[in-house]
């Protein structure tokens, strides 16, 4: 994405004088302590992050996200004044491969804490098939290593024992559990970095949120990894959004469009799935809000399944089946596990 999409020429005057250098030193000039009420300005890239850092952060933060309830994360571009409160925030906590946008931003503004998410948890390529049939290892043994490595995250571009995100990785980190507890611990030390006057209670409400999601994790195991009720292991969703939840729990996603949930499948993808689904004993085609549900719903007439929704959560609107992270996961669980153990 070049600097003529991501800034519009109608921008500030700095901008227009001088170009995006200039656009980014006119930003610097409030960072770190331009709030009046106090509080650290931190800016999220996109929801799970935002809500992540909200929790961590209580009354002492003030985030504001970039990407608006309703907008596909993928597509997002920047507008002008986006750009702006990115330079002028005090942190600035993003996902590296999700969003071109919001990379190059984060890349060229001078702020002072910059939390990329993928360096506090280990990344791993997806394509159209993950999950319990094709996990090449311990994913129980790798998640204790994992979040053992996060213990000094938050420096920024220090190096986490993680390798950064590269092009390919599957970003969707967030809808595993217990990946999201390694990327609330890296948070809570930058945000505790950047702020040491509130860094106890960063802390506390780390932990907080660590046993919350440690709560979630145990769910999601119970009615699936360990679970003898289920009468098939694989499900179909529209994109390749699920593939680290299906590793954790040992299950399989077999995705329409793969990763880019925007992509066509072929022919021959789709008739790959109707062999699968019948084979496997699969019940149920999972569409999203946020995309066009129009491939899952013919896939399903074609082989008379049913359809449902499992949602990505990449932003909350009011067609969300949930109210926040966790109101939506657990009805993610109920969809799973109602498709799962449905004959």
């Amino acid at each position: 994405m070049n600097v003529r999409r991501l800034i519009p020429t109608a921008a500030l005057s700095c901008a227009a004088l001088l170009g995006l250098t200039a656009l980014t030193a006119c930003g610097a000039d409030g960072a770190g302590g331009g709030r009046k009420d106090g509080r650290l300005d931190v800016v999220a890239s996109f929801y799970p992050l935002q809500f992540l850092t909200e929790q961590i952060g209580g009354d002492h933060v003030a985030v504001t996200a970039l990407t608006k309830p309703g907008v596909e994360p993928h597509d997002l571009e920047l507008r002008a004044r986006q750009i702006v409160k990115l330079n002028d925030a005090d942190a600035v906590v993003y996902l590296k491969g999700l969003q071109p946008a919001v990379d190059k931003a984060v890349e060229q503004a001078d702020v002072k804490t910059k939390v990329d998410a993928s360096t506090l948890t280990s990344m791993e390529k997806h394509g159209n098939e993950v999950g319990g049939h094709a996990a090449a290892h311990d994913h129980a043994a790798a998640g204790d290593t994992a979040a053992g490595d996060t213990a000094g995250a938050g420096e920024d571009h220090g190096d986490h024992g993680h390798s950064h995100s590269e092009a390919g990785d599957d970003p969707h980190i967030w809808l595993d559990p217990v990946k999201y507890a390694e990327v609330a611990k890296g948070v809570g030390a930058a945000l505790a970095k950047a702020d040491p006057a509130h860094a106890a209670d960063y802390r506390k409400n780390t932990d907080t949120l660590v046993g919350r999601l440690g709560a979630l994790d145990k769910e999601y195991a119970a009615a699936l990894k360990d679970s003898t009720t289920l009468t098939s292991r694989v499900f179909i969703t529209t994109h390749a959004a699920f593939g680290y939840l299906a590793e954790r729990y040992g299950l399989t996603e077999e995705a329409i469009n793969g990763l880019d949930p925007d992509s066509e499948p072929s022919p021959a993808r789709i008739k790959d799935l109707q062999k699968m689904a019948k084979a496997d004993g699969v019940t149920t085609v999972f569409y999203e809000t946020l995309v066009s549900d129009k491939t899952a719903k013919t896939l399903a007439s074609d082989t008379s399944l049913k359809t449902d929704v499992l949602d990505p959560l990449e932003g909350i609107t009011d067609r969300s089946r949930g109210t926040d992270y966790f109101s939506v996961m657990r009805s993610n669980l109920t969809a799973l596990t109602t498709a799962l153990t449905a004959k």
